[in-house]
């Protein structure tokens, strides 16, 4: 039976953890967090998200899945950690790798000769070979000693146990042993989506290329509904009407965009190849602009000192994670402008990012004005009572 490790139990980490746990294979979850690694001992998740809970219990019945915060001998070793990035001094933006080079040191100090480690976490072109520099630097073995392979994870929040096992996945590797060697692994997980193999350079923009693609879209939509708000159209109208064309699939706007994804990884292509990618950085700063603007539109409606909700703080809709949300981002923005925010988050309990979280029907009651920003399903089933106030609508939810 082969060992694996997950370096990382968070959002890509912990439900990986329980699939290759379910598949067959012994599971070690290692995570720096000692409550992280507590919690999910004694049999309980940390984050939000459909069937993990579970899916967690299932695995531990198992036996072969275990917590540590102390990273221990395996046959593969799985990097999934964050990767957000850091502003230069010049407000450029670039990669913060330390969590992958961290982990890449922890899987050093017990990598042994055979030995395999996929990065999974989304990372800049050349981050793999990174990865296998450290491994070979701190364990003393040679390059040709172990394998490194990546395998960047395409699951969103939400769905993340069904797209484990039904998304295709890329593995590259710049040894093609290692990536073979990497998809006998995946194999038992992904039971329906296809492994395709390729090199590590390749692998490593794949991921990136898709992401950068729906930022650039997004980017689109959003200058669309400033468009549209001159004209005085209904820009959710025009994208339908648009959309009936065959090829043509214009993406929808909202307040921003958000997440550790798209909001992150066209930054790791711009900052390689600043020089030849401008529409990637105009795409960013489109869709990073989009929650001042929307703060600026409803000043039109309602002026500063007026109680303003926020419906929605997370980054996308029905999730708990509020990782570069735009929401959040335009609450932090009213609150500058002088309106008093009131937040509403049905998915997270308690506080939400400095902010006290209301309920729907609280939020409602004591607003002046509701701003919908996310498509959450409590929000959809309770539109007579949004409607009960003024509101602007980011994303469309009031013509469902």
């Amino acid at each position: 039976m082969k060992k694996i490790e997950i370096m990382g139990c968070g959002y890509i980490g912990l439900p990986t953890a329980i699939m290759f746990t379910l598949a067959g294979f012994e599971v070690c979850g290692f995570d720096v967090k000692q409550a992280v690694v507590d919690q999910l001992s004694s049999g309980k998740i940390h984050i939000v998200e459909p069937g993990l809970q579970d899916a967690l219990t299932q695995a531990l019945a198992t036996g072969r899945l275990h917590f540590t915060t102390k990273p221990e001998p395996a046959d593969v070793f799985i990097i999934a950690v964050q990767t957000p990035y850091k502003e230069t001094e010049d407000h450029k933006r670039v990669s913060d790798m330390r969590f992958v080079e961290s982990a890449a040191r922890e899987v050093g100090s017990v990598a042994k000769p055979g030995n395999l480690c996929v990065l999974e976490s989304t990372s800049p072109p050349y981050s793999t070979r990174l990865v296998e520099s450290i491994v070979s630097e701190v364990s003393g073995m040679d390059k040709s000693q172990f394998m490194t392979a990546h395998c960047p994870e395409r699951i969103i929040p939400g769905r993340m146990l069904i797209e484990l096992r039904e998304n295709d996945r890329i593995i590259g590797s710049n040894r093609p042993e290692a990536a073979e060697y990497a998809k006998s692994i995946y194999e038992k997980v992904v039971t329906k989506g296809t492994i395709r193999l390729t090199d590590d350079l390749t692998a490593e923009m794949c991921k990136l290329t898709e992401n950068t693609f729906r930022d650039i879209n997004i980017a689109y939509a959003n200058e669309l509904s400033k468009v549209c708000d001159r004209l005085g159209i209904d820009v959710f109208n025009l994208i339908e009407l648009a959309n009936c064309h065959p090829r043509v699939n214009v993406h929808t706007p909202g307040v921003g965009v958000g997440g550790h994804c798209i909001a992150v990884d066209p930054w790791f292509i711009h900052e390689k190849f600043e020089d030849i990618t401008p529409l990637i950085y105009e795409a960013r700063m489109v869709n990073d602009g989009k929650p001042e603007w929307v703060a600026e539109r409803i000043g039109r409606d309602v002026k500063p000192g007026a109680k303003v909700a926020v419906l929605g703080m997370s980054f996308k809709a029905n999730i708990d994670d509020t990782r570069e949300s735009p929401s959040v981002l335009f609450a932090n923005i009213l609150k500058e402008k002088g309106y008093e925010v009131i937040a509403c988050e049905p998915f997270i309990r308690g506080d939400v990012a400095g902010y006290k979280n209301h309920t729907l029907e609280e939020a409602m009651t004591a607003c002046d004005y509701a701003v919908i920003t996310l498509m959450h399903t409590p929000f959809v089933e309770n539109k007579a009572l949004i409607a009960t106030k003024p509101y602007y609508d980011c994303v469309g939810l009031m013509r469902r």
